[in-house]
Parts: structure tokens; sequence; C-alpha cells
């Protein structure tokens, strides 16, 4: 059953398409002279990665993503009243950051796709790929160091960096530790490690442009957190549907999560309870590698009997307050904090 939107936060505006594609169109130009300043071979890598080109440089007539983050940037800078070149410049590095992240896990997870195509490293090779990621983590860099707030901007995407990193060192580990027991990951560990691989790059995201912009520390603070916790709240909503989401929405098979054994919110959340079912789920998942439809599609009963479903979406709720308070609690008014609640909204309620 796939989730509506409903369970988790009321429907998005529809202005949300024309709200990405401005802020897409207003970032686009920069964004490509920062690539094209790469080594070629490099560039074609990232333009691929972007979603721009074909393996050998052949043109794509596409958008390249949805451009979420980048659209946060903007419309960031726009709530603090900032310069516009600040909210662009912000948006440039941390789309060049986030590329750089999905090429090194995608390698790191084994992912032979994304958004229906072959991954960097599975398109150019393993060792292509890392270079290309780390030219692009070297030109985000270069991006905010060159900028009036170069300093304060530094301060915040480094801090942000360091999170993501940990993160995902988390992440990996945790799939070494057992489904059961005292040593297994429990929901908590999981929520940290989401706000930390997921919501320090949203919360970086929406402060960063404020930041190189000049706007007082305290509308800086207030905005990256409230990305990180719209970011956790993404990160939770993206594990229900995971499980069960419509593969005509997410392009992944439903139960794909459960299939591939990946400790996600809800998995986590239910193997906690003190229910029979709960038990059950764990001797499920002990006792197969690879569970097949059938398995998955019980293992996906139980998570839901357990009880992981209902308090993935209460943790993905009280996320979303946070979102609001925080928001509430800005000196801002006007179309851009209308625009970016709107975001916000869509953002934590569909895959990106």
């Amino acid at each position: 059953m796939t989730p509506s939107a409903s369970e988790v936060l009321a429907p998005a505006a529809p202005s949300v398409p024309r709200l990405l594609e401005r802020c897409r169109d207003l970032v686009r130009p920069a964004l490509t002279e920062a690539v094209e300043r790469l080594h070629p071979w490099l560039g074609e890598m990232a333009a691929y990665s972007f979603g721009w080109c074909e393996v050998g440089g052949a043109p794509v007539d596409a958008s390249g993503g949805k451009g979420v983050r980048q659209a946060l940037a903007v419309l960031g800078a726009e709530v603090a009243g900032v310069p516009g070149p600040s909210g662009v410049a912000a948006a440039v590095a941390v789309e060049l950051v986030h590329t750089f992240s999905l090429l090194h896990d995608d390698i790191m997870d084994g992912d032979p796709m994304r958004r229906r195509r072959a991954t960097a490293w599975k398109a150019y090779g393993t060792g292509p790929a890392v270079l290309a990621g780390d030219a692009l983590f070297a030109l985000a860099v270069e991006t905010v160091a060159w900028t009036p707030g170069g300093p304060a901007g530094m301060r915040l995407l480094s801090a942000a960096l360091t999170d993501v990193v940990s993160g995902q060192a988390d992440n990996l580990l945790f799939a070494a530790r057992p489904w059961s027991g005292p040593e297994r990951v429990r929901p908590e560990e999981y929520r940290t490690m989401a706000e930390r691989k997921t919501g320090a790059l949203l919360g970086c995201a929406l402060s960063l442009g404020a930041a190189l912009g000049g706007a007082p520390p305290a509308t800086t603070a207030a905005l990256e957190r409230v990305g990180r916790h719209a970011g956790t709240a993404f990160q939770i909503v993206d594990d229900v549907l995971g499980i069960w989401g419509d593969p005509a929405v997410t392009g992944k098979p439903v139960h794909g999560d459960l299939r591939e054994r990946k400790k996600t919110y809800p998995v986590l959340a239910a193997l906690d309870a003190p229910v029979p079912a709960a038990r059950r789920l764990a001797a499920l998942l002990e006792s197969v590698d690879v569970p097949d439809e059938a398995l998955a599609r019980h293992a996906a009963a139980l998570v839901t009997e357990a009880g992981g479903r209902t308090a993935a979406l209460a943790q993905a709720r009280r996320h979303l307050a946070a979102v609001e308070s925080g928001l509430a609690e800005l000196p801002l008014a006007g179309p851009a904090v209308d625009e970016l609640r709107t975001l916000l909204s869509f953002l934590v309620r569909r895959e990106l």
C-alpha cells in the first residue's frame, strides 16, 4: 500500500514545479560555468551525473533532476534578504557537493542504476567516478571560497560535510550489526545518522546563501535547523516509500529496501517494539541472505503489525512540526517565506 500524502503532510501547492524551474533557470548558467572549469574528462562525468549528457558527451535535453537543494539555497538567501548572487553561489556549491556524495555513495552501496540509467561508476568505471566526485568536492570549496562571505560559508560547508561523512560511516557500519540482541541498531541511532547524512546537507543548502550574503548569524542558524529537520523527515518518509511506495512514483520495486536487507527506520522501529511480531520479523531477517518477493511481502506485513510504519510516520511528523516551528520563529514574512514553506512540504511528501 502506497502512503498517501495525507499520512505525512498536506498536498504541496501546484506552484512547486514553477518554483523549481525558476530556481534551476537562475542557477544553471553558473553551475554550467563551474563544471566547464574542470578537466574535460572530469567535466563530462560531472555532466553525465547531472543528467546533461550521455557517455561520450552527447547532450541530453533534460533538466538534470528537480533541483530541490539548489532551490533551497536560492530561497534561503531570498528569505534572509541577501543579494541574489549569494543564493546562486550557494546553490552551485550545494549541488556540487550533493552530486559528489551521490557518486561516492553509489560506489559504496554498489548501486548500478540512478534515475533509470547507469550510475557513473558503472558507466565510466570505479576509479574515474571517484575522481569525478573528488573534482566536484574541490569545485564546491572553490565556489564558496571566492564569494565575499567565503569564511562564514566555509565554516557552514565544512561542518555539514563532516556530518555527512560521519553519517555515511554509521550507515555502512549498521549493515554489519545484527538484527536482534543488544548490538542491534536502535531507532534513535538511525535517526541521528539520518540527520547527519541527509539533514546536514539540507540544512547547509537552506542556510549557505544567507551566510554568504552576510545575514545575521541567528537567521543563518535558524535556517540551518529548519533544513536539518526537513532533511531528517525526508529520509524517514523515503524509508517508508522504500518499502510501500508505488514503483511508478519511486522508480524502485515495492518492498525493495527489505529485499536488499536495508536497516531503515520502519524496520528498526518494528524490531524495537516489545511485541511478538517484532521477534518473528527478526527471525525472518536472520534466516535468509536475500529474501524473495514472498518473504519480503511477509516482512513488510510484520513491520506494519509491529508498528514500524506508524512509528516512522509519527517520527516524520515530529520533524515536520519542528520545521513549522522554526519557520514561525524567523522574523521574516513575504512571498519567499511562503515559497519556502511550500517547497519544504513538497520535499518531505515524495521521493526526490
